[in-house]
């Protein structure tokens, strides 16, 4: 079957399942938004109908503490009938969203930078899935589902992040720029994918026109284009809300972690128990923490940049202040792209036990502590400790597979031999 028509049915079947869960379910979608695993305090699809219901009535969205999403997602959805009676527009925005990062995916996949880059190439490149498989993984993964279902505007920073990869590896500046700097203007940590995703499109560019742009001009070009974009998003912002009050609300929120809302992630509980004379020391700490990553591995792994930019989505996925399980579908759903890498990896029946085990029991704990009265936080933040296990065996194992491969190609007497990393 022709690729194109393979291309054609997976994303038919996609749609289709989504618009059925979306029209016999009608209950799903709020149901969903209200999960804490689901939504989170900055991409709560509740919390944005509050904000566009403020918006339309002339009331600042910001005032009341409760929006704390993007200005712009304010007019966008003010133009889409109200959910609550005519969902149908929604719906089909969100199924969209969910196609066009399918597609961006499989983009990134067919550039073939997964395991051949302009300064290496695996000893194990010719051992990779198609990019309509690695669509489907995608599309198909239950996290990308209920995400969708939900409604959560992480969906529309997953979109950005994919298509930021697909046309940095296809070497287009312009497009590449615009998508980092609307995934950097919604989540702010996206900024930090910006580094290996520049290194990703020199490589791209330089493969493309046979030669080597000048690296000091072509990061400064780029970069003041990220800065110019990022700048006129929010200046549009603030012609929209009339004040700059929405950056204390928006970012301000992700930086210094006012709402405590429960979440997967590992913050929340760290800072409910947290005295108040040591917050501003440890929220230093945890975004130092989760920032830190970037510079060492793009150095570090400079010859792979896909790779990097991958890692650290899982990293997000791990050590933001408000992570959820759409990060975690955008970073379960490019592991894939390194199939060259599986048979290097050691651990993978003990993460994918991990993740499934905290995908069943999260929930039920989190009932037995809200709903059922029988348990307490620990119950929940102790399940939440397994899936960030989980998904850091993943990261780590993957990046001794990536460090175990460049050796293999660097030494290759190495292969099949036992190594130890120092």
């Amino acid at each position: 079957m022709p690729v194109d028509k393979q291309k054609a049915l997976l994303f038919g079947a996609a749609a289709a399942v989504r618009l059925l869960f979306f029209t016999f379910f009608p209950s799903l979608p709020a149901l969903l938004a209200g999960r804490v695993e689901v939504s989170t305090p900055v991409t709560s699809f509740k919390r944005l109908q509050e904000g566009v219901f403020l918006y339309t009535h002339n009331v600042s969205p910001y005032d009341g503490g409760v929006y704390h999403q993007a200005p712009l997602l304010l007019p966008l959805f003010s133009l889409l009938p109200n959910p609550s009676h005519s969902p149908l527009a929604t719906n089909l925005l969100y199924t969209l969203v969910d196609l066009l990062s399918a597609n961006a995916l499989a983009q990134v996949a067919q550039s073939g930078q997964a395991a051949v880059t302009r300064l290496f190439a695996s000893s194990r490149k010719d051992l990779r899935w198609s990019s309509v498989a690695i669509a489907a993984g995608f599309l198909f993964n239950p996290f990308t589902v209920a995400t969708c279902i939900a409604r959560s505007t992480s969906s529309l920073s997953n979109l950005f992040i994919l298509t930021a990869m697909a046309k940095a590896s296809q070497g287009a500046s312009t497009t590449f720029v615009l998508a980092i700097s609307f995934a950097a203007y919604l989540s702010m940590h996206p900024v930090l994918l910006f580094p290996p995703l520049l290194v990703l499109l020199y490589d791209a560019r330089a493969m493309k026109t046979k030669s080597t742009p000048s690296v000091w001009s072509f990061t400064i070009i780029h970069a003041l284009g990220l800065v110019a974009t990022i700048g006129a998003l929010l200046s549009a912002s603030a012609a929209i809300t009339g004040s700059w009050d929405f950056l204390a609300a928006t970012y301000g929120v992700r930086l210094l972690l006012p709402d405590l809302t429960p979440n997967v992630g590992l913050w929340w509980y760290f800072f409910i128990e947290m005295f108040d004379s040591f917050r501003e020391f440890f929220l230093g700490v945890f975004w130092l923490h989760a920032a830190s990553y970037m510079p060492g591995l793009t150095i570090r792994l400079h010859k792979q940049p896909l790779y990097v930019a991958c890692t650290l989505t899982g990293i997000f996925a791990i050590f933001t202040p408000y992570p959820s399980i759409a990060d975690a579908a955008l970073y379960l759903s490019l592991v894939p792209l390194f199939r060259h890498l599986f048979p290097l990896m050691r651990y993978t029946f003990l993460a994918s036990a991990s993740v499934l085990y905290a995908s069943f029991l999260g929930p039920i704990f989190y009932h037995l502590w809200v709903y059922a009265g029988s348990g307490n936080a620990n119950f929940f933040y102790a399940i939440t400790l397994v899936w960030s296990l989980g998904l850091s065996i993943i990261v780590g194992d993957s990046l001794y597979a990536a460090l175990r491969d460049e050796l293999d190609v660097e030494r290759p007497e190495l292969q099949g031999k036992e190594v130890t990393r120092i």
